[in-house]
């Protein structure tokens, strides 16, 4: 399970493509990070976040 649990944000797939253009397979993954949240409630969760929802701010975490 590689996707931003705030944004969706998922693998991408595409070829890597040589200089005498042949082409292979290949995947680009969100940069996931593990990290503690506060929720409405309360409640702490760990959840797996891409970095651009942690630097937006998206992310609130326990003090």
């Amino acid at each position: 399970m590689r996707t931003c649990e705030f944004c969706g944000k998922s693998p991408q797939k595409g070829n890597n493509v040589s200089h005498a253009n042949n082409k292979t397979k290949r995947v680009w993954y969100p940069n996931l990070q593990s990290v503690r949240h506060v929720h409405k409630d309360g409640q702490v969760r760990r959840m797996n976040v891409c970095t651009r929802c942690i630097r937006s701010g998206l992310v609130v975490k326990p003090a």
